[in-house]
Parts: C-alpha cells; structure tokens; sequence
C-alpha cells in the first residue's frame, strides 16, 4: 500500500505527525512538495524567502535519501498536480499537516476535493504549531481569543503531543519521477539580500541546539539587546518547519529565561490562531474602527527612504539596513521602524507588511501580519495608540546603549561620539567634520520632525476614532428612523 506525504511549510523529518502516520500505515510513503507558482509570484512574492526554501528542500530531499527514500518535487497548482501523482504512484491515502492561513486553507479545500474525487483519503495531523490546534483555543463563551495574555493562560493549559523521533527508514514505490529543486533564477526570482542564513533542517537543529543549551538561560535578560543579540533567530525555520515548534518548546525547562522565550512560542500560536479565526486580517484592520478611517500619507520619498535605511534616524536605519543584508531583523528594531513608519511618517501598515514580506526569510503572514497590525495600534493590541510611538532614540539608548548595533549597520556613524549617535544632528558642525560625518552629507538629516509627526499621528488617530463613533451613531440613527434609512440605503 502506498501513501503521500505532503509536505508544506513542515520541512523536517524529526517531530512530523503527517509523515510518521503515512509510514505507520503503509509500505511505501511518497514525500512530495509542490512549487505553486500563485505562491512564488503572488501578493508576497520573495526572492530571499524563496532561496531560503530551495535550500530547506534540498535538505529535506538528503535526510529523506538517507532514510531510503527521497523527494519528489513538482510545480504547478496543488490541486492539479498532488492528485495526478497520487494516481500515478496508486496512492490510497495523503497526510499533510493542517494548514491556518486563508490561502492555505483556500488552496487545501480545492486540493482535499480533488483528491478525494480520485479516491485518496486525506489526513490531516498537527506540528505547525506548539498546541495541536490553535484554533480550539476559545473563551467561554466560545468565542475567539483578540487578547494575548488570555490566551496565553489557556495555552499554557492545553495538553501536549509527545515529540516524535525521526522514522528510520522509508521506502518509495518502485519507478518514481522524482523531479529535481530547482534553481532560484528558474523560478523567475532573484536574491536580494545579501548575507541570509542558510534554510533547511540541519542548520535549523544546529542553531536550535546551539541556543537551547545555554543562551536561553539568559533570555528574559537579553533578548532586547540589540548588540548581544540573545534571541534564537529560529525563526525562519519555524516559519518552514525546518524545526518543529512543539519540540523546541519541549526543551524548555522551568528557568526564568527558557520560560520567557516559552513565552514567544506562544505569540506565535496566537498570531495563528487570529488569522485562522479571523481571515479577513490578512488585508484589513482587526480593529473595525480604523477600517478605512485613518488618514495615511502617500509620501513616497518617506517610504523609499525607509526602505533604504536612509531616514536620518540612526537606530531606524540601523534596522531596515540590517534587514536588506540579511533578509532578518532583530525584533525589537522591528518594532521601532513598524512603529516610524505608520506613526511618524503616516504610511499604510500594509505597505510595511508588504516590504517585509518581500525581504524576510522568516516572512510568516500570521505573525508578521499580527505584528504590523500590533504596532499600528489597530489589530489585537488593547493599549492605547500613544503607547505605541516609539522614540528611536529613546530606544536605542535603552536597549543598544554603547551603540554596536547602529555602528555595525550604519558604519557613517562609526566615529560619531555616544553622546550624540542616537541624534547625530544634534552635533556642532564641527564636530561633524572631525568625526567624518556631516550630516546631510555624509549621512542624511531626517527626514521629519519628530514632534510635529508626533502630533500628526495623535490627531490622526483621534479623526479616526471619531469618524468611526460618527459612523455608529449614525447606523443608529438610521435603525431608528425606519423607512427613511432604507431609502438612504437604496
């Protein structure tokens, strides 16, 4: 008896439920991933993102050669593709790992029916996130969770898997086409970024175990410090299951530190369990007040000169210039440029979500949606929108205080004293050319003034509210009057 195993964004053969059930129950387990062009070419296109995948699939393809097997690989609409090879391999089941975000959830519905028409059962197992099912989370009443901390109490209550060993041995039906990864430039893409970490499961365990056997530890204390950089960087592969969150979270012992970044697990079950229970999050608002209410700039030489890390502010630079080298940022630096560009320069969050859907390795639309949403003050945040204007120096004197961080992204900056690095305009201009740093030359002077677009963002938000209170009270007026609203409406 023969079985697929369809692998998705759970690149791995250790801790994976879809492919030990396939092997569980069958003779011959087919791996099979399949390039879907609406993906690679679609609204979050990635080259970065992308190579970070051929690379986490080449890895996949030698463990699973290892085990006696290997990986097929097509390209093509799911839907159309897995079903023809389970037709043509005689397969009487598929097992895939359950999906959350709309696409995915779009994509498997039409997949799952085609398969089914062609006689194959389809099976779907847990290992996309920490708790088997992010979505049976729920308050009392049965509604979904909007708020963190909540949630975070009944995540901490639900039952665990056990974490599965690596199968030792797979075995392919006889006469497979098994195709072949291709290359970047194949698939129309090009590598944008220029010093990425490399995909796949081996280097995904190795950085794991690296963190998990001592800087864990001390991440309660260091994860906000820029220069140290005590965060895991797991996250990319998280996002591609290149490690298996449920089993990171298992090597979480009752330390401080390791409960802390536990913690961060959970953030990332959340953001899940938001865009599945709220779909509509994928391209509006949660917060239904500041759905089409707030006043954004269409300033383009703003965006540009964020996106280039060219904004005069040096820890904002410092961030976007860290993530066009490396296709990565720190988080905390992620924060406070979401924060500069939705807040001080005005610009839609969305077209944030979109350059850093373009560039990160670890671009998940839950969390990197969630996130955005989070800092603009318009998703599952309960604060107030001022709590979320961030001051970049403030920040940078917070958590990079000696200034490694910025020095090392914005080396301009490299000889311009402490004092003055977090406003480097704050210099005597004679200082600025004895430090080799004249500002408007050498780096550029910023780009707005914090205090006016402070003052910008408050009132923004403020007509926002208001129109939106306008707009209910006005649907209330209408209910109210009968006829003369239904006529309004027609």
């Amino acid at each position: 008896m023969t079985a697929l195993a369809w692998f998705r964004r759970d690149l791995r053969v250790r801790d994976h439920p879809a492919l030990r059930a396939a092997l569980a129950r069958h003779d011959h387990v087919v791996p099979v991933f399949c390039l879907d062009d609406r993906l690679l070419h679609g609204r979050f296109a990635s080259g970065p993102r992308t190579q970070f995948l051929l690379e986490s699939l080449a890895d996949l393809d030698r463990s699973l050669t290892a085990l006696g097997g290997g990986l097929v690989i097509r390209r093509g609409r799911p839907e159309q593709e897995v079903p023809d090879l389970a037709r043509a391999v005689g397969a009487s089941e598929a097992h895939v790992t359950a999906e959350v975000t709309p696409y995915g959830r779009k994509r498997d519905g039409a997949a799952f029916a085609a398969l089914r028409a062609a006689g194959v059962e389809v099976h779907e197992h847990p290992g996309l996130t920490v708790a088997d099912d992010v979505t049976a989370l729920a308050t009392q009443d049965g509604k979904p969770y909007s708020v963190f901390s909540p949630f975070h109490r009944a995540w901490l209550a639900t039952a665990r898997r056990d974490v599965l060993e690596t199968p030792r041995r797979l075995a392919l039906p006889a006469r497979v086409e098994r195709g072949r990864v291709p290359e970047l430039r194949e698939l129309g893409l090009v590598q944008e970024v220029v010093d990425p970490m490399p995909g796949g499961e081996r280097a995904g365990r190795a950085r794991a175990d690296r963190f998990m056997r001592g800087p864990v530890m001390a991440y309660n204390d260091n994860h906000d410090a820029l220069a140290r950089d005590g965060t895991s960087r797991l996250s990319p592969y998280l996002h591609l299951g290149c490690v298996s969150p449920r089993a990171i979270e298992a090597r979480c012992g009752d330390e401080e530190g390791a409960q802390a970044f536990r913690r961060q697990l959970c953030w990332r079950d959340f953001h899940h369990q938001v865009i599945t229970r709220f779909p509509g999050n994928a391209r509006e608002e949660l917060q239904e007040r500041y759905r089409g209410t707030l006043d954004w700039s269409g300033d383009e030489e703003a965006f540009e000169a964020w996106t280039a890390g060219r904004t005069g502010f040096p820890l904002v630079d410092a961030g976007m210039r860290q993530l066009l080298r490396e296709g990565w940022m720190h988080n905390r630096a992620r924060l406070v440029v979401a924060s500069f560009l939705t807040k001080e320069l005005g610009v839609d969050w969305r077209r944030g979500e979109a350059w850093f859907m373009r560039l990160l390795i670890d671009g998940d639309e839950a969390n990197n949606n969630g996130n955005w949403q989070w800092i603009t003050s318009v998703g599952t945040d309960p604060q107030p929108y001022f709590r979320r204007i961030y001051n970049p120096a403030r920040h940078m004197a917070r958590f990079d205080p000696g200034g490694g961080y910025v020095r090392r992204y914005v080396p301009e900056l490299a000889a311009v004293p402490g004092e003055h690095l977090g406003e480097p305009w704050s210099m005597p201009e004679e200082l600025q050319r004895e430090v080799g740093c004249v500002i408007g030359t050498d780096y550029p002077a910023p780009i707005v003034d914090r205090k006016a677009a402070r003052e910008r963002a408050v009132e923004r938000y403020r007509a926002a509210a208001g129109a939106s209170a306008g707009g209910r009270s006005g649907a209330r007026a209408d209910s109210r009057s009968g006829a003369r609203a239904d006529s309004r409406r027609l």
